[in-house]
């Protein structure tokens, strides 16, 4: 299966329902963050979605073998059976889980649209990573396209809006420690995961279903440590409204996009895939929380400073 093609149209494709989600997913995460008075705990969003990403696989990999009893024989030879690869798998799953937890905080407290655009750092990222972990080179063409973006994102200047919307307060010095966390991880596991994908013919639901076990048991692990004693006395789904559940069902989703973008194209490309999804959660800002977009500079209500954001920028 490593050397498996697939056609250009199904990547297109692929690519391109990523970047929705992907717009869709920031724009509500942000909203659920910001506006609701009783906020859930971001730790138990990202174990339930581990769970449905798990769910989603097993039923993929059921369609792949073309019957239970198949399904069930890959599982036990390829999960219980083989402790060594659900090792191996368990360095991306505590990365991303890491990674995703500092999704929540940054978007908590950066802006969803400057949250994208310094988020493109993890493209320079990973492909500095590439180069190191996989032994490949890059052309001139992509590098200086990703020093072009890397170079965006450092005219991207932010403070507080003093009118906005979102009536909440927010901390953007933390907001960004995050941001640059959730880079790191970004690139290392996604390069790591491209890696193990790629090194062997395993079946990527199988590989999907190693990394989301171990992920279960790292999220399961974060809520016990970060709200154990709230979610003990609120309750697990404390908070969780029907846009909740939409943010865990596009975080779902995307991520078996996501696995699917990695093991046919490569990480690169899925960064600067990703990349137009900002212009959609920039324009669904516009609606949501008050962000008025002109051509020298992006405002929030009457106040400003935000330059060098503008709608012809398309970073995520």
């Amino acid at each position: 299966m490593a050397s498996e093609s697939v056609s250009v149209v199904f990547k297109i494709y692929c690519l391109t329902v990523m970047t929705l989600i992907a717009a869709a997913y920031t724009v509500a995460l942000r909203y659920t963050r910001t506006v609701s008075s009783d906020l859930y705990f971001s730790t138990t969003a990202v174990c339930v979605t581990e769970i449905i990403k798990l769910l989603l696989s097993l039923g993929m990999l059921l369609r792949e073998t073309g019957g239970l009893g198949r399904c069930r024989s890959a599982v036990v030879s390829h999960i219980f059976k083989s402790p060594v690869e659900l090792l191996k798998l368990s360095v991306p799953s505590v990365v991303y889980a890491i990674q995703n937890n500092m999704a929540f905080v940054a978007l908590s407290n950066l802006d969803a649209a400057v949250y994208q655009v310094t988020y493109q750092l993890k493209i320079p990222c990973t492909a500095l990573c590439t180069v190191l972990m996989l032994s490949r080179s890059l052309s001139r063409l992509q590098w200086f396209s990703v020093f072009m973006l890397c170079g965006g994102v450092t005219l991207v200047q932010w403070t507080p809006p003093l009118s906005t919307k979102v009536q909440v307060e927010q901390n953007p010095f933390l907001g960004f420690v995050a941001i640059a966390v959730a880079v790191l991880c970004s690139g290392f596991a996604g390069v790591y995961f491209e890696k193990v994908l790629k090194s062997s013919d395993t079946s990527l639901w199988v590989r999907n279903i190693q990394m989301y076990l171990s992920g279960i048991v790292v999220t399961l692990i974060g809520v016990f440590m970060t709200d154990g004693a709230q979610v003990l006395e609120k309750g697990f789904f404390y908070g969780y409204t029907p846009w909740v559940c939409l943010v865990v069902f596009l975080a779902s989703v995307g991520g078996m996009y996501t696995s699917v973008v990695v093991k046919y194209t490569d990480n690169i490309m899925k960064g600067f895939s990703a990349a137009a999804a900002i212009v959609l959660s920039t324009v669904a800002s516009v609606v949501l929380f008050g962000l008025q977009i002109t051509q020298k500079k992006t405002t929030y209500g009457s106040k400003t400073n935000l330059s060098c954001l503008n709608i012809d920028r398309c970073n995520f």
